[in-house]
């Protein structure tokens, strides 16, 4: 596979069942990933009409580095998200990355209707649709292992991505599964491909990559594996992963807990990274082109028939999940904690999106907002058995209560009551209750993301309240994350892909011409994402901050709602200068 100056992109038309190969001249300045998704939604993109539209988009991109070096192994997807109606983003790992590289692509865009369910596929040498509408209303899993046998060639290099019935139901929080234990999970972008007749897309990576010659790309590519591999930066994901953050957030009182009524709770330890690690963990894996590991996956088995007839299964679990369907539902046996997750995968729920929902619909039904004739069944904190339920009730939205939940906890809020504890911050809250600048970067960032800005590492770190300090932490964290998702680089490797290396990794490619560009060539990107947010209908005055969450408190003691108020009005500010 010859690269070049030029990214090779395929456009394909669902109705018409045509494709069209397409080339960007990189030397435009959008990068990859973040920035190729964003100049393509310029091309393809329709900000005036919603999310259902058969014309709207779906994008996958990949970046310069892909297939390269070692953790630039994420894809980024663009599209208009059923949550909230605007241009967003989902990032996903897996083998997806080098199998789009190796099919000899960087970028797919999606457009149109399929007239049936259908599954797309492209490799190197293949692509069009395949007619599986039996597979219509199957969940995740059982999807992906037929998918696996109608297509079977070349496993190692093929990527299967799939939705469930969440997805087909048109869920706003419905998520795409990734090669089984990775996602595109947030702002719905499982609803997105499920309004396109898709249940699921196959990429094959069937072709080659030559590698850059002489000497100085191999001393590169071993001084940058041996830092992930032979020194502590990427160790702690290896080891216990992100769920080391559960004991840790629970000591500082910044732990959610029974949606977020407590920011502590002696029962932590229970669903700690080293409980999961010590009694169900079955093993780790990587996505391709990683060798850190970090995904780990517990064994969760289940007796169905007496004579101890066990099924097994083996459920992916990480920070954010353990709070989602453990600490913010208060469920404190980590077996309990896979079994929910496995639940909500199963049928295609963004984890994060659904636990905080039923957190929600639980205090509501507690304190008399709504009653069992909405829920219909009981739902109460730290019971399981309710919650598996509840789970199939949200994702096939049985009746109106879970139809309007489906659509998010602020939309079932507004209808219902409740509204000062809808844990929501632009989309519901990720797993810190760390304090202001983490409530703010969430609630008004670009994508609804803790991982955008980082402002609950600042929470955690900075000893100041100067607003001027704070802004300009988030824009910069929010630019230097913005250049790893271009790459596309996994977010873990931050601390590994600085400027510099990233600078010194495209000249031994031969894209020194786009290194020398690299800053401004981010904060570019970084505007044009903000500008299609804008474009698409993006509004901070209509998000807010719920009175629970300016309840907080945590070690620092009670949250500053002046502090964080000011804050959020100077980021707007910030913000809106970098849109045209």
């Amino acid at each position: 596979m010859k690269d070049d100056r030029r990214y090779r992109v395929m456009v394909y038309d669902l109705g018409r069942q045509m494709g069209k190969v397409e080339y960007l001249d990189t030397a435009e300045g959008f990068l990859g990933g973040s920035g190729l998704a964003a100049r393509l939604f310029e091309t393809y993109g329709r900000p005036g009409d919603p999310y259902d539209h058969p014309g709207q988009p779906l994008i996958f991109a990949i970046g310069p580095l892909t297939g390269y070096f070692p953790l630039m192994s994420k894809v980024v997807m663009g599209f208009v998200s059923p949550y909230n109606s605007q241009y967003a983003e989902s990032h996903a790992g897996g083998r997806l990355a080098l199998a789009l590289r190796f099919s000899g692509y960087h970028g797919l865009v999606l457009t149109g209707q399929a007239h049936i369910p259908s599954c797309f596929v492209l490799g190197h040498d293949s692509l069009g649709l395949l007619d599986v509408h039996y597979l219509w209303g199957m969940d995740v899993f059982k999807a992906g292992k037929i998918l696996r046998k109608i297509h079977g060639r070349g496993s190692g290099n093929r990527s299967i991505i799939r939705i469930g019935p969440a997805g087909e139901n048109g869920c706003s929080f419905a998520s795409i599964n990734v090669d089984s234990y990775r996602h595109f999970g947030r702002l719905g972008c499982g609803s997105a491909m499920g309004v396109k007749n898709l249940k699921g897309i196959i990429i094959q990576g069937d072709g080659s990559l030559d590698l850059p010659p002489g000497k100085d790309y191999r001393r590169l590519y071993e001084s940058i594996y041996k830092q992930m591999t032979e020194t502590e930066a990427m160790c702690k994901y290896h080891d216990l992963g992100t769920p080391v953050n559960v004991m840790a957030l629970n000591e500082l009182n910044a732990l959610p807990w029974r949606n977020m009524q407590k920011t502590s709770d002696d029962g932590a330890e229970q669903v700690s990274g080293e409980r999961f690690a010590a009694d169900l963990l079955l093993r780790k894996t990587a996505c391709s082109g990683c060798p850190v590991g970090c995904i780990h996956v517990g064994l969760l088995r289940e007796q169905f028939a007496e004579q101890h007839e066990f099924v097994y299964r083996q459920v992916s679990y990480d920070h954010e999940p353990i709070f989602s369907a453990g600490t913010m539902l208060d469920i404190t046996n980590a077996k309990d904690v896979l079994t929910l997750l496995e639940r909500m995968d199963n049928v295609g729920l963004d984890v994060m999106s659904a636990g905080v929902s039923l957190a929600w619909a639980t205090e509501a039904l507690d304190k008399g907002i709504i009653s069992e004739k909405e829920t219909l069944v009981p739902l109460e904190f730290g019971s399981v058995e309710g919650y598996c339920h509840a789970i199939d009730h949200l994702c096939r939205q049985t009746n109106e209560f879970y139809q309007t939940l489906a659509r998010g906890t602020k939309a079932a809020a507004n209808a219902y009551g409740g509204k000062d504890f809808a844990c929501v911050l632009g989309q519901e809250m990720a797993g810190y209750a760390t304090g202001e600048v983490f409530y703010v970067s969430q609630a008004y960032g670009f994508r609804h993301s803790h991982l955008d800005t980082a402002g609950y590492s600042y929470d955690q770190k900075a000893g100041d309240k100067s607003i001027d300090t704070t802004i300009s932490f988030l824009l910069k964290e929010e630019a230097a994350r913005v250049m790893l998702t271009c790459m596309v680089s996994c977010l873990f490797a931050r601390g590994v892909y600085n400027q510099e290396r990233i600078e010194e990794a495209l000249t031994v490619i031969g894209r020194r011409d786009m290194a020398e560009a690299l800053p401004q060539s981010v904060t570019e990107v970084q505007k044009a994402r903000w500008r299609l947010k804008y474009a698409t209908g993006y509004d901070p005055t209509q998000i807010d901050i719920p009175t629970r969450l300016k309840e907080t408190v945590n070690w620092k003691g009670p949250l500053d709602e002046n502090f964080m108020l000011e804050l959020a009005r100077r980021y707007i500010v910030a913000i809106e200068g970098m849109v045209p």
